[in-house]
């Protein structure tokens, strides 16, 4: 007997079902506002009478939302026809098609940024909140770039693939989602970036899954028994999960051989650095430096160059680290937390507690808010 509905149970099941109904005719997104519908009614039916097979229920019910959607656009002609493909009650088929859909959702009539958006929303179970702010953009204007791949997509049989880069970029958004501990996705992007490097021989493919298994490995040591935030330099390193690590480095290394560089490639050797460290004192931060140089010229993103100031802090000083950070822009997000740690080492205290109590007003979330408060606190009680 399936356990009454829970958040956790439909997210699982959601990627399968929007999947069946797009292998059946529908479009994208009527597909997904029959899914939800659905998943409406199993929250109100399934606690009194809850089905025997979830899956196949939502996906009867889902069609069956569908077809009632699409009759009030339809003549009654073709109204009968679909009633007609209605399908019966069953066992739905257990074939995961999670990964599928991931590339279906990167469809060619999308750009890769509203393809990652849409992506995100509908497969990844994000809300529009948290994309914005991977995105680092307003919520507002999220909101309007998944409305416009919807559009776009609407009434589109989605049977052309997209492209392998955007799958990539959906997943590593998706792995970074779960390991802020918001929601746990972590796993299971892991798990479709698995199965990605089984059919995919690319460098970058293996670089993103090094990356996301060197990341979680620490995911254990990353906050105390309250929940509070414990920073790597912080972290009890016999907490690290050391088969993840050799088996991320592994495949680092084969992907490096290769020749191919790309930014996940190079965000996994650094993360591959810090792990190779017994403890903090011993990273090799001159080598992450000229690492975050080559992700930089690859990217030429700004979170990079923030990262890349705190590395420099590491390796040639804190004042040499303010100086990188200087040419950044102050409005980036954890840029304060940045300065205010450089500050702290450079002995600057008084602007350091100042600038910790702005970053924890900017915090993404409550558990950095809450560390960034403390450290605020600390600093000040020494003064």
């Amino acid at each position: 007997m399936t356990p009454p509905a829970n958040g956790a149970l439909l997210r699982s099941l959601t990627p399968g079902v929007l999947a069946v109904l797009v292998r059946r005719g529908a479009d994208f997104a009527a597909a997904e506002d029959a899914v939800q519908d659905a998943l409406v009614e199993a929250v109100r039916s399934w606690p009194d009478d809850p089905p025997r097979d979830a899956k196949g229920w939502l996906v009867t019910v889902a069609w069956r939302k569908f077809l009632d959607a699409r009759r009030a656009d339809t003549a009654r002609r073709r109204r009968e026809d679909l009633v007609d493909q209605e399908p019966e009650p069953g066992p739905a088929p257990a074939a995961d098609d999670t990964l599928q859909l991931y590339f279906l959702c990167a469809h060619p009539s999308l750009t890769p940024s509203s393809a990652v958006a849409l992506t995100l929303r509908a497969v990844g179970g994000l809300t529009t909140r948290q994309i914005a702010r991977a995105y680092l953009v307003p919520e507002a204007t999220m909101a309007q770039r998944i409305s416009r791949a919807k559009r776009t997509v609407s009434g589109v049989r989605l049977d052309r693939p997209g492209d392998v880069a955007t799958v990539l970029r959906v997943l590593y958004l998706v792995f970074n989602e779960g390991y802020s501990g918001d929601i746990d996705l972590a796993a299971e992007a892991i798990r479709l970036t698995r199965q990605l490097a089984a059919v995919i021989d690319h460098p970058e493919v293996a670089g993103l899954l090094a990356l996301m298994l060197l990341h979680h490995a620490r995911r254990a040591a990353r906050t105390a028994p309250d929940g509070s935030l414990v920073p790597l330099a912080e972290q009890d390193r016999t907490q690290w999960d050391t088969g993840a690590i050799t088996e991320g480095v592994a495949i680092l290394q084969a992907a490096l051989a290769r020749d191919r560089l790309g930014e996940f490639q190079a965000q996994a050797a650094i993360a591959a650095l810090h792990a190779d460290a017994p403890r903090a004192e011993e990273t090799d931060w001159v080598q992450i430096v000229e690492w975050y140089d080559e992700l930089a010229g690859l990217t030429g993103s700004p979170v990079v160059r923030l990262n890349r100031a705190v590395a420099v802090g590491e390796a040639d000083g804190p004042r040499a680290g303010l100086a990188a950070l200087a040419e950044l822009d102050e409005s980036l997000p954890r840029h304060a937390a940045v300065a205010a740690y450089l500050h702290e080492r450079d002995g600057d205290l008084t602007a350091a507690a100042r600038l910790y109590a702005e970053a924890a007003h900017k915090a993404p979330n409550l558990a950095e808010r809450d560390y960034l408060t403390r450290q605020a606190a600390r600093l000040n009680a020494r003064r």
